[in-house]
């Protein structure tokens, strides 16, 4: 893999803002995970945890925010990342270390008054991009069965689903994702052994989700198809991709 290039606080302003623009100034900047721009973000991704999750696995969901240490989001071991307009942090999202190939995305978060805007998305291919500046061949990520707009975001930008995606989402579970950022065809096999090997280690050691979990895929079983769509469509909330309890 090449040398880190990255530097902490490294500006890219969006291609679209020039100066005596009255356009408002959009950049990504790459951040320390307890810079104080972007305490907003943790702080709604635990409160959207919490909301949609509770403790469903066995703790309350927003733990995951503090499951791993901060060097793990930081150069050269993972990226912080904000996208800023006029300074203010509207979007943002950071990657850990998985293996010596590969990048794992977590904290992908838009502000809700900047939702159905395309950032999410923008958020994801910059951090792809950063993947790839790092010497990188490949990018995973994870979320959760209560985040169908999180699911449609990462299927709608190539990556390549991890799951049956006929199953109803309570029975995957943790929907896992991958894709290749190079020319080389990903390895899915590879890469769904070992997502598949760890969600049944996750699972074991929380037995309250797999019960929940089983317990829900029964009353979508039982429900009318018409009112399992409905359901599934009925959560505007974020393109929070992080699935609480994913595995380290």
């Amino acid at each position: 893999m090449r040398p880190v290039t990255l530097l902490e606080g490294r500006h890219q302003p969006d291609a679209d803002a020039s100066a005596g623009s009255t356009q408002p100034r959009e950049e990504f900047v790459y951040v320390a995970p307890d810079d104080a721009r972007a305490r907003p973000l943790l702080t709604d991704l635990e409160r959207e945890y919490d909301a949609r999750y509770g403790d469903i696995f066995g703790e309350p969901a927003s733990v995951e925010l503090s499951r791993y240490p901060a060097e793990e989001f930081s150069a050269p071991r993972g990226a912080f990342v904000l996208l800023l307009r006029d300074g203010v942090a509207v979007a943002g999202g950071a990657f850990k270390t998985l293996d010596e190939h590969t990048t794992e995305l977590k904290r992908i978060w838009t502000a809700a008054e900047h939702r159905r805007e395309g950032l999410a998305r923008r958020v994801v291919f910059e951090l792809e991009e950063e993947s790839r500046r790092r010497g990188f061949t490949r990018s995973y990520l994870t979320t959760g069965p209560r985040q169908p707009e999180a699911v449609r975001l990462y299927l709608s930008a190539h990556w390549t689903p991890l799951f049956d995606t006929t199953e109803p989402p309570e029975r995957v579970g943790i929907h896992g994702f991958a894709k290749s950022l190079t020319d080389e065809p990903l390895n899915v096999e590879e890469v769904r052994a070992r997502h598949d090997a760890e969600q049944a280690e996750f699972r074991a050691h929380t037995p309250e989700f797999a019960a929940r979990l089983a317990a829900e895929a029964a009353e979508t079983a039982a429900a009318p198809a018409e009112a399992v769509a409905a359901a599934h469509q009925a959560t505007p909330l974020a393109s929070a991709t992080d699935s609480p309890g994913a595995s380290s």
